[in-house]
């Protein structure tokens, strides 16, 4: 949605009235968005890209830069979308541990004996869009969030993180966890019994997991984002050549990945193009006012 944000800063630089439309238009968009997304309900999600909008048009016409509006814009809609945490029914707030999310060793004998296994035939497996919507809101919010920026908006690890108000590296525990427990869930659906429900209280370890396949598994995010340095990428490479079980692991988890950042963008309803009209009156008597001779 990044994208569309930049247009839309475009589209206002040119002052026009049909220009200033479309710029409101692919907010709209990248707000109702976002907010069904993380709300997971619509009407929560209308009432966000109503409120947002509102609050944003006295700005408009101050931002230069795409990335000032997106930092911004996006930071006001999670924080309304957090006010609404009750009516939208948001998980229990706890931290997911890595260990609850790893696969024990009957999942990745199963993956393994499954010749099938890969990110194609698992993304049309979990081609339902509300298979992913389901897990996705299983997240805690605080996970749920930088899901969202980041796999599903198109966002950077550093702009997720001045609009979460975390650090750049808690950014990257909490999309690899997130990411992994999104899987978790999608391969309860494809692979029924083999993926056990995540709860969040901790899990004993698994004393049949390798070792080394648990080191590995805790830096896939990094290693599928090109996070890691060129002496871990390839120690990993190599484990990976010799290990079948980490091999369908990542697969599947290349997979979820994929249909996150894939997902389709939910539309505004019709009423959006009423607000729209209210919402240009109100830019162009700010715009006036700012810049009374152009």
């Amino acid at each position: 949605m990044r994208a569309e944000i930049e247009r839309a800063v475009e589209r206002l630089r040119d002052g026009d009235d049909a220009s200033v439309e479309q710029a409101l238009q692919l907010l709209q968009n990248t707000v109702f968005s976002f907010s069904m997304r993380v709300c997971g309900q619509r009407e929560d999600a209308e009432d966000t890209m109503q409120e947002v909008l509102m609050k944003s048009v006295p700005h408009l016409p101050k931002f230069d830069s795409p990335k000032a509006l997106v930092v911004w814009l996006y930071k006001v809609a999670k924080n309304r979308c957090l006010m609404n945490r009750r009516k939208s029914k948001f998980a229990p707030e706890h931290e997911l541990s890595l260990e609850e999310l790893m696969p024990d060793r009957k999942e990745l004998d199963r993956l393994t004996a499954d010749g099938r296994v890969n990110p194609e035939a698992f993304a049309i497996r979990g081609e339902e869009a509300s298979r992913l919507r389901q897990a996705v809101q299983k997240l805690p919010p605080q996970y749920r969030i930088v899901l969202v920026l980041r796999d599903m908006e198109g966002l950077t690890d550093d702009e997720v993180a001045e609009i979460t108000g975390v650090r750049a590296g808690t950014v990257r525990v909490r999309l690899h966890r997130a990411r992994l427990f999104v899987r978790k869930e999608l391969m309860r659906t494809w692979m029924p019994g083999t993926a056990k429900k995540v709860r969040p209280q901790r899990h004993p370890v698994d004393p049949d997991r390798p070792a080394r396949c648990k080191a590995i598994f805790a830096e896939l995010s990094n290693y599928l984002d090109e996070k890691l340095d060129d002496s871990l990428c390839e120690k990993l490479e190599r484990h990976m050549d010799g290990c079948e079980p980490c091999q369908s692991f990542l697969a599947t988890l290349e997979a979820t990945i994929e249909q996150c950042r894939n997902s389709a963008a939910e539309c505004p309803p019709a009423q959006a193009e009423r607000v729209r009209e209210e919402l240009i009156q109100q830019y162009q008597r700010l715009n006036a006012v700012l810049h009374p001779n152009s």
